[in-house]
């Protein structure tokens, strides 16, 4: 098995604490823009690749999925998605995305939440996903946008006060592995530029349908800390659809 951070019983106790752990989607700062990207389910097979808590799995399930399938490589997570998530139609499995294998054509929409950044070759796992993928299919993930993961320490420059200074980008065509520091813990993240997330979907038979750098919403905006996220990009939407035969 691939690196699995959060089965690490501290690093995991420390993520439960996140409003996105205990509010769900509604605690997901990028959620507001993110749901605009996601396609019709009503009928649909959907992988979830790093589902987590299962909270899009359950969406997709409310919105008429015929089959939804969450992976995570955490025991602990999916242990809680099945708890707070289940469904009928919700199947939840713990493996490594980068080991999957599954028939071509098994799924109408792969979709990821902030997974892609732990995954070493991104070029493979877009391979793949192709294949899984029927014509016309559906491909919808967030990562940490590569000016967040650029430098590797994730974390602002202070003055002597302890003020915020500026956040730090370099080495940002140096792709690979980064050592961040995540909820206190280190935690091996991969950086790739934004070329890297695009060119890869464009080389494997994706039409690029939307790209999304999310601002906070204003309803968050009082949050302490939260101005601060309107000073560099933290995160990037992206939504493709897999080309048809023919299709220019």
């Amino acid at each position: 098995m691939k690196e699995n951070k959060y089965d690490d019983q501290t690093f995991f106790e420390k993520y439960s604490q996140m409003a996105r752990s205990q509010k769900g989607l509604a605690g997901a700062g990028e959620w507001h823009e993110l749901e605009k990207l996601l396609p019709d389910f009503r009928g649909k097979r959907m992988l979830d690749l790093g589902c987590g808590y299962g909270w899009h799995c359950k969406y997709a399930a409310d919105h008429g999925a015929a089959y939804v399938l969450g992976i995570d490589i955490s025991k602990r997570m999916l242990d809680t998605a099945r708890i707070q998530n289940p469904g009928s139609c919700i199947e939840y499995r713990q493996a490594a995305m980068e080991e999957l294998c599954f028939p071509d054509n098994s799924f109408d929409v792969v979709f990821s939440s902030l997974s892609f950044h732990y995954v070493r070759d991104f070029a493979s796992m877009v391979q793949s996903i192709s294949r899984w993928l029927v014509p016309g299919g559906s491909f919808v993930f967030s990562v940490e946008h590569p000016v967040f993961t650029a430098y590797g320490s994730q974390d602002w420059y202070y003055g002597t006060d302890g003020e915020i200074l500026h956040f730090p980008v370099d080495n940002y065509y140096i792709e690979g592995r980064r050592e961040a520091l995540f909820l206190g813990e280190r935690v091996t993240k991969y950086h790739r530029t934004l070329t890297t997330y695009l060119g890869t979907l464009l080389q494997n038979g994706f039409q690029i349908t939307d790209v999304v750098e999310p601002a906070p919403p204003e309803d968050m905006m009082d949050i302490p800390g939260m101005k601060d996220e309107l000073r560099r990009p933290m995160m990037l939407l992206v939504s493709a659809k897999k080309q048809r035969h023919g299709d220019a």
